[in-house]
């Protein structure tokens, strides 16, 4: 009998998101950590995971992230810049960065005109 478990997650995780749970309201400490993680190698390395180029995380998206935190970190941020919501991570920058905001866009609804 073939086995129904996804790989590499528990029965009923099927559901579950990279945030680990079934909300849609994205972990805090996830966005904060693509805010300020620095890539640790290759030809970005030293760069933080927010200011990857989009065409990087579409190369790792067709050939692999990395195993551990650094790959489900980077397959966030894929989902975020392919949606266009970078602009919620400017409040999560280190307040040092000249990207960084300390007002959240979120404020905005479409409609509020």
């Amino acid at each position: 009998m073939p086995s129904t478990e996804k790989q590499g997650r528990a029965p009923g995780d099927a559901s579950k998101g990279a945030c680990g749970d079934t909300s849609s309201e994205p972990d805090p400490e996830l966005l904060i950590q693509i805010a300020r993680m620095k890539m640790p190698f290759g030809r970005y390395a030293g760069t933080r995971l927010i200011d990857l180029p989009e065409p990087y995380l579409v190369w790792f998206q067709k050939k692999g992230y990395p195993r551990g935190r650094l790959g489900m970190l980077l397959e966030t941020l894929y989902v975020i810049k392919e949606n266009g919501l970078e602009p919620l991570l400017a409040s999560m920058r280190e307040p040092s960065d000249p990207r960084y905001r300390e007002t959240d866009p979120r404020g905005f609804r479409e409609g509020d005109r």
